[in-house]
């Protein structure tokens, strides 16, 4: 007696048996129960979500001698010739072998003839992005208007493939990743109907590992339940699936974030004497600095021991956010480049000891940023409460000066002076916002600058102390540069074009000209 697979033998044979994809089957059985079953249907999801297994029992349902809530008997002759694959009327057809112009056009042939038994004659047609062109083509017309008693149901993991002209023809159905829990759920039934014995926890580790896709659950389960004569346990599906210790992951995780290079390296070696493939391996250390990540956010994670938890707590007290997350960036980067390396080990090992160190100057260069901005922020404060006190000391040594009123004024003088002080009364108004609005950088970037308005649309930032690289970076970017003209406008109501002015710059080229006509001997006024 010939073995079938589990994933075979349990393939559900009602709607209602299918799991995670209630938002496709409701609608199936109220098509069917209302008799308003299309001639055409795509669909599309990822591997062992349930497209072929729907494909199947709508093509019973829509045949079946004794449909009742939209589902098929099973029981009738139709529906066991359709299970057992003797009837003729339903035909599975796989597009990836089966991709020619002239395998479509035997289809186009075949729709003019009525079924031999069943009300309706069937085609499934898998993988159908993998037709030619021509086969396209071919099957556009008959798609489009199919006799009646034809009906289509084509099934893609890749629909973006498919031309418009048929993805219009098709009623369109996405099937989703199955829940993890929904998975549990199936696994169970199939071990108490199997008699397979397994752990709560090795359940879950085998629906992780899944991601989603049912066949390969069912596949892992079949395969430890295989190699285990008693209960399968967390231990034996990793090993089964060639999945490194997770003392291992621990270790690595560790030395990375002690900056521990011989250890990092030391363990790499424990790892290859295993057996253990490095790209698992590297993706295996990528999500455990994820799940690091996740507990120091939310103090909660999910398929650990206690034991296991109270390591992940150690690792996530001794590191920083961003810390994780740049160590996520760099572990990911290796990830792809040890993809596509024909000398993996050496790829790996030279990527973790610059991950222990480039993780640690990328720290210590965000760490002096941070500090930079503090320290930037406190001079900012001082130099506006050096400000004030000297202000307040001219006030009080310095008696008010009385000056004498003349007359005869020009007009225009007086609104110049007015208007330049109220651009910059605006300048420093829209310093004060950036500093309320959290700009710290832009604002450290515009203290003790004056603004000179140029004309209607151009302003020219002066900065008597001189403009450094640092600030001039900052005040260039496009987006600090728009957020600085969008506060201009909402301040002053202009739309301004900025132009920055180191005056400490000029006036030492200024000096140093000066310097050198005088070492000339040459009596030459510099008009400024």
């Amino acid at each position: 007696m010939s073995y079938t697979a589990l994933y075979r033998n349990f393939r559900p044979l009602k709607f209602s048996d299918m799991v995670g994809q209630d938002h496709i089957t409701k609608t199936l059985r109220n098509q069917v129960i209302s008799n308003r079953v299309g001639h055409a249907y795509l669909f599309t999801g990822g591997r062992g979500t349930g497209k072929t297994t729907s494909a199947k029992i709508l093509a019973r349902v829509v045949n079946c001698l004794n449909p009742k809530d939209g589902e098929p008997c099973n029981e009738c002759e139709i529906c066991k010739e359709i299970l057992d694959g003797s009837l003729t009327d339903v035909v599975e057809m796989d597009a990836a072998s089966n991709n020619s112009v002239e395998d479509i056009r035997s289809i186009r042939d075949e729709v003019n003839f009525l079924p031999t038994k069943a009300k309706y004659r069937v085609y499934i047609i898998d993988e159908v992005h993998m037709l030619s062109t021509g086969a396209f083509n071919a099957l556009l017309k008959t798609l489009e208007e199919p006799p009646e008693h034809v009906k289509f149901i084509l099934a893609t993991t890749e629909p973006q493939k498919l031309p418009t002209t048929i993805l219009s023809r098709c009623q369109r159905f996405d099937f989703k990743k199955i829940p993890e829990n929904d998975i549990i759920k199936r696994l169970k039934i199939i071990c108490s109907e199997t008699n397979i014995k397994v752990d709560e926890e090795a359940l879950k580790i085998i629906a992780v590992l899944s991601e989603g896709h049912m066949r390969d659950a069912i596949s892992i389960l079949e395969r430890c339940s295989q190699e285990s004569t008693e209960n399968i346990t967390v231990d034996e599906v990793k090993e089964l699936v060639g999945l490194p210790k997770l003392e291992y992951i621990n270790k690595i995780s560790r030395a990375i974030l002690e900056k521990n290079t011989i250890e990092a390296l030391n363990v790499i070696d424990d790892v290859i004497n295993d057996g253990k493939d490095l790209y698992n391996y590297l993706w295996e250390v990528v999500k455990y600095f994820k799940d690091i990540l996740v507990y120091k956010a939310t103090n909660n994670l999910k398929l650990y021991s206690k034991e296991e938890l109270e390591e992940i707590k150690k690792l996530a007290d001794i590191s920083e956010e961003q810390t994780l997350l740049n160590i996520i960036y760099e572990l990911s980067d290796l990830e792809n480049d040890l993809k596509w390396s024909s000398q993996k080990t050496i790829m790996f090992q030279t990527g973790i000891i610059k991950v222990c160190r480039q993780e640690f100057s990328t720290n210590v260069g965000s760490s002096i940023e941070k500090r930079l901005q503090i320290i930037e922020e406190k001079l900012a404060n001082l130099n506006v409460k050096r400000k004030e006190q000297v202000e307040v000391e001219n006030v009080v040594q310095k008696p008010k000066e009385i000056k004498p009123q003349i007359e005869n004024v020009e007009e225009k003088k007086e609104e110049t002076t007015n208007s330049s002080d109220s651009v910059q009364s605006a300048w420093k108004k829209i310093i004060d916002t950036l500093k309320r609005n959290g700009k710290i950088r832009l604002y450290t970037s515009l203290i003790n600058t004056r603004i000179n308005e140029v004309n209607d649309l151009i302003w020219e930032v002066e900065f008597p102390n001189g403009l450094t690289s640092f600030n001039e970076k900052i005040l260039e970017d496009v987006n600090n540069k728009n957020e600085l003209i969008a506060e201009i406008l909402k301040v002053t109501g202009k739309q301004v074009h900025l132009r920055y002015k180191d005056l400490k710059k000029e006036n030492n080229s200024q000096s140093k000209a000066k310097s050198s006509i005088n070492d000339l001997g040459i009596d030459i006024n510099i008009i400024d």
